[in-house]
């Protein structure tokens, strides 16, 4: 009897936890690239780059990914589909000479929708200041419990893309 009680009064309590958190993330990383601003947005705006860099398409080497639209400019999409990866795409949506903007959508393993934007400035000689920054929301119940580990991972994962990145361009 005492577990009949106990169980619905847990999953109340966890769901009103999740209420109280946090609706939404935002991550923001910098590194400090080698290479000329134009060198560094080719390697971002072009998608064909992207899993020479990206460190979710290189943890699920047998995801599937298709490449659609003319690079750097706004339609070029990549989408992809993986056991690790989950299903879904990320859409240039606009440049100019010192930003580029994604929408990104995931299908699975949850629904979600971020926003995946990337800033570069002139650093030094021929050096380019790359920052990468994303937001989105976390739905209620189980991202926004979740939301603490997703932060720390998404930290984690921007500092390899990163360091990835820098690897590739300045190579």
């Amino acid at each position: 009897m005492f577990f009949f009680y106990l169980f619905p009064g847990l999953i109340i309590v966890l769901l009103l936890i999740a209420a109280l958190l946090p609706k939404n993330y935002n991550v923001e990383k910098t590194i400090i690239i080698k290479k000329p601003v134009p060198e560094v947005m080719n390697k971002v705006g072009d998608l064909n780059f992207y899993s020479q860099w990206n460190p979710w398409q290189q943890s699920d080497p047998t995801a599937k990914s298709i490449i659609s639209g003319t690079p750097k400019t706004p339609g070029h999409k990549y989408s992809w589909e993986g056991k690790k990866m989950g299903t879904g795409s990320l859409t240039l949506r606009d440049t100019d000479i010192k930003h580029i903007h994604f929408d990104l959508e995931f299908v699975r393993p949850w629904k979600s929708k971020a926003k995946d934007n990337w800033l570069f400035e002139e650093w030094g000689d021929d050096e380019c200041k790359t920052t990468w920054q994303n937001s989105g929301d976390l739905p209620w119940p189980i991202a926004r419990l979740m939301g603490l580990l997703i932060n720390k991972n998404l930290n984690h994962q921007f500092e390899t893309g990163l360091n990835n990145l820098k690897k590739l361009c300045e190579r």
